[in-house]
């Protein structure tokens, strides 16, 4: 098999790379803010830091479930810009905003009813009876005051969404980095307290979050809004609605499975991280270190996978099969590439990362640690993820459903739960044997991406 296969020309790079560095760079500004959370956090105490942790773990959960739903409809949304069938595009928007907005009702309900026993399945591990009460209290409390700030957030991703698959990614990582900003002086002044506002703990990073993601969607709102010559899918969006019920099944069919997998799959990731937290509290903080370190330097290979499934879902929207197939294997390489690249990176800092933590040695030689093992399996995982988004670009939704989630919980979930329970081996050991099940993922994907079976027109006229 020709190299030549794998390496595209400037043109392609461009392309690729115009599509994809907005999505990097959003994704790094949110992460870095990310970092900063937690370190202002962890100055608050490490009880402070598991406890949003965990909290965030849950809403993980539901965003995750948002993102299914808007990239199952994306499908569709790509490949309608690529045949430049405008009504198309408009129905997929209605789409992703009611069902957003149905899924933050039940995640609202699910979260103020049983928030408080979901925290509570992380706090069973060795430690402190005190630390565990402080931990879940302050895991209560936040995520009460985040729950204020999903409706916006759900309404954004519609917008961002829609506005990315149409090509137009810079915009949404404008409106992501003036949030983050606010969200970054939020921080600093609600969690310790200055300008005459009281210090509110993790209680004041949950406020910023929900003020910065209101500023977050009146940018997209008013600039969707404005340039609506350009972006014509918003002109009647909210004053009728064009989707049949034809439509509507065709978009529902295709777009809940996908959705389906993106909730079992990070449900299956908490449940593993509850596994972890099994043998001792200090894991919870370890790994909300190591994970930190992760989406900060993970974004090239996580951005290029959403910009990949625009990338050819705009082929196979204009019926350009063969190229779509041919641009899959020279984006798998360029993915694989900054995986190796990023994650050698993470091997190299991972001495001194944990470093900036106020926390004990224990939670930062274990941070450490699994820093390095993430380092060292950072270009499977890009393999895996850039794979998966190829698959689904084409409509495939049954088979990435396989590929992602029931992978996880037929494989993955099970070896952390009888690892975690039946074993004595140490922490760091047992999430190695665990991610190190990312290897065979990667080479069904690989498999997968091959066969060309994935490679489909889904629209008409």
């Amino acid at each position: 098999m020709s190299i030549r296969k794998y390496i595209g020309d400037k043109n392609f790079y461009y392309y690729a790379l115009r599509l994809t560095i907005p999505i990097m760079v959003q994704n790094a500004i949110s992460n870095f803010v990310g970092l900063l959370d937690n370190l202002m956090i962890g100055r608050v105490g490490t009880n402070a830091l598991s406890g949003v942790s965990i909290a965030n773990s849950l809403l993980f959960i539901y965003y995750l479930l948002l993102f299914g739903s808007v990239a199952g409809v994306g499908i569709f949304t790509a490949q309608y810009h690529g045949m430049k069938n405008i009504k198309g595009v408009r129905q997929t928007f209605q789409f992703k905003v009611i069902m957003n907005l149905l899924l933050t009702v039940v995640a609202v309900g699910i979260f103020l009813l049983y928030g408080k026993t979901l925290i509570g399945t992380f706090l069973h591990g060795e430690g402190l009876k005190s630390d565990a009460d402080e931990i879940l209290a302050i895991g209560v409390d936040y995520i009460k005051i985040m729950l204020w700030g999903l409706f916006p957030y759900a309404v954004a991703m519609a917008y961002a969404g829609t506005l990315k698959e149409t090509g137009e990614t810079a915009v949404p990582m404008k409106a992501s980095f003036a949030a983050v900003l606010v969200n970054l002086l939020g921080n600093y002044i609600l969690i310790y307290g200055y300008f005459g506002f009281p210090a509110m703990g993790a209680e004041g990073a949950a406020v910023a979050t929900v003020i910065s993601r209101i500023v977050e969607l009146v940018i997209l709102v008013v600039y969707t809004w404005k340039h609506r010559n350009i972006h014509e899918f918003i002109v009647g969006a909210f004053s009728r609605c064009d989707i049949t019920p034809e439509t509507g099944l065709k978009y529902f069919i295709k777009g809940i499975p996908l959705m389906i997998n993106e909730g079992l799959w990070s449900l299956g990731t908490t449940i593993m991280n509850q596994c972890y937290s099994f043998r001792s509290l200090n894991v919870v903080a370890a790994l909300n270190i190591e994970t930190t370190l992760w989406n900060l330097l993970g974004v090239a290979f996580l951005a290029m996978g959403e910009g990949v499934g625009i990338i050819i879902g705009h082929t196979l929207g204009r019926g350009e099969i063969e190229k779509a197939k041919n641009d899959s294997y020279k984006l798998i390489a360029f993915t694989v590439t900054l995986g190796v690249i990023f994650g050698l990176l993470q091997i190299a800092i991972s001495p001194y990362f944990p470093k900036l933590y106020k926390a004990s040695e224990e939670i930062r030689s274990m941070a450490s640690k699994l820093i390095v093992v993430y380092g060292v399996l950072m270009p499977v995982v890009a393999y895996a993820h850039v794979s998966y988004f190829i698959i689904r670009a084409g409509g495939r939704a049954f088979i990435t459903f396989l590929f992602d989630s029931c992978y996880v919980w037929l494989v993955s979930v099970p070896t952390a739960f009888f690892l975690s329970r039946y074993t004595k081996l140490d922490v760091v050991k047992l999430v190695t044997v665990v991610q190190s099940l990312e290897i065979p993922k990667a080479i069904i994907g690989g498999i997968m991406v091959s066969t060309g079976i994935w490679a489909k027109k889904i629209v008409k006229k």
